[in-house]
């Protein structure tokens, strides 16, 4: 790589490319879905009727929440494993076959919702039954991202074996394996409630217990969002080094937050469930008032290290001039810093603070399935994630498709519009669903 100096393999350039080209394909697709339930929900338009508002409704949180968010992730896997570390990809053959499952379980999904046989939601939860195919399509998505994880893991053992780096991890690849082993247990928890579900809608399988499905089902539905979590925060690290040169005050505190992650994260999918009578009281106190805030610490952490090695490298730059001239004369206009400093100050603010809430027993039950969910999760996985991941994609182009990006000018205020267009709509959302607004 003629700028950052880095080895790249070309097998690993070739999947993350076709990765990254997949993933910018699903969020189209989940926009204009958006778009359709959005005019839909406008009492003054009320654009489709109901079967196919929920159609939508079930292919945008699908293309959203899964399918662009983890093609993209596999593609930082790759950069993070390979490119970051100067290694060749582990096999480039293991990772084709797992672009191709994960391209087909997609594809067989959109299909079929948008052929009416799974107007069920992201959620599916039973007694709501889809055609089997659909739950077939989501099985083979998942082997095949459980796949490319794994490769990923085996990148990591030849870049070790092969010492094509110094001393430990970098810190964005080692918040990238934190993500990988938060991934394994996700898919497999996955798997472990679509298979016997997919059984049960070819009748070989007389029914599935609702309660049984959702303990089970956010276990695969919530950490796969704490996979984002983890993927985005190292997205932020990196483009705090890419945009301003900036390294870690103390890498060993950030590496104690991702491991927070691995350990504690998860444990907040059961905020799902708090309003259900099949845990205890008891355990859902301890759950909520005490194992969620070691990962809730993880993201403060994170939360304060990022701006900090930010604020840092800009006042060596010399723009040390009273409290915030470092703030002032940061690069606004450069797309990937301000993609990553307004999704920080979305995802903190807006979608962790009302997690952190709305995860509590008490307030679970006045806020649970009213439009503030839906405004908490905007905010975390659209105004946090996505965001994030646009930022690194205007790096992306250029480092890995060598290419410059067109219209540079609408690049730079393109994070913009999306952030404070989520920043609006999310605290909306909230805001009604304060009122009780389904």
């Amino acid at each position: 790589c003629p700028t950052t100096g880095l080895k790249v393999h070309l097998p690993a350039e070739r999947l993350i490319k076709a990765n990254a080209v997949v993933a910018v394909v699903a969020i189209l697709i989940g926009g204009l879905a958006a778009l359709a339930v959005l005019l839909t929900r406008w009492p003054a338009v009320h654009l489709l009727p109901a079967d196919w508002f929920y159609r939508l409704l079930t292919a945008h949180a699908l293309d959203m929440l899964v399918v662009w968010i983890i093609f993209f992730e596999i593609a930082g896997l790759y950069f993070g494993g390979a490119i970051l570390l100067n290694s060749r990809l582990a096999a480039p053959k293991v990772g084709w076959l797992a672009f191709l499952l994960m391209v087909i379980g997609a594809g067989i999904v959109n299909a079929i919702v948008l052929m009416g046989g799974a107007d069920v939601t992201f959620t599916s939860y039973p007694p709501l039954k889809a055609h089997p195919a659909y739950y077939l399509g989501i099985i083979l998505f998942a082997v095949g991202t459980l796949v490319a994880v794994i490769l990923f893991f085996a990148t990591l053992v030849i870049a070790k074996k092969e010492k094509t780096y110094n001393g430990s991890l970098p810190i964005v690849t080692f918040g990238l394996m934190c993500a990988a082993m938060i991934a394994v247990l996700t898919l497999l928890h996955g798997a472990a409630i679509y298979i016997p579900t997919f059984l049960w809608s070819l009748g070989l399988l007389p029914s599935i217990d609702p309660a049984l499905y959702r303990l089970i089902f956010w276990a695969f539905g919530h950490p796969s969002q704490q996979i984002n979590v983890a993927a985005m925060v190292s997205v932020w690290y990196l483009l705090a080094t890419l945009t301003t040169g900036a390294k870690p005050l103390n890498e060993k505190l950030c590496r104690t937050a991702f491991i927070l992650y691995v350990l504690f994260i998860n444990v907040a999918n059961e905020h799902h469930l708090l309003v259900d009578p099949v845990l205890s009281t008891a355990h859902k106190i301890f759950n909520t008032g005490y194992v969620m805030h070691l990962a809730v610490l993880a993201s403060m952490i994170h939360a304060f290290a990022v701006p900090a090695m930010t604020e840092v490298a800009l006042r060596n730059k010399g723009y040390s001039k009273g409290l915030f001239e470092w703030l002032k004369k940061a690069p606004w206009g450069e797309p990937g810093f301000s993609a990553m400093m307004l999704s920080l100050f979305i995802f903190g603010f807006v979608g962790g603070i009302t997690g952190v809430t709305f995860g509590t027993e008490q307030i679970s039950i006045i806020r649970h399935n009213t439009w503030a969910i839906t405004g908490h999760f905007h905010g975390t996985v659209v105004g946090g994630t996505t965001l994030a991941f646009m930022g690194l994609t205007y790096y992306v182009i250029p480092l890995i498709f060598r290419r410059e990006n067109m219209f540079p000018q609408i690049a730079k205020i393109q994070p913009y519009f999306f952030g404070i267009g989520v920043f609006i709509m999310a605290n909306a959302m909230m805001f009604a669903g304060g009122y009780g607004v389904p």
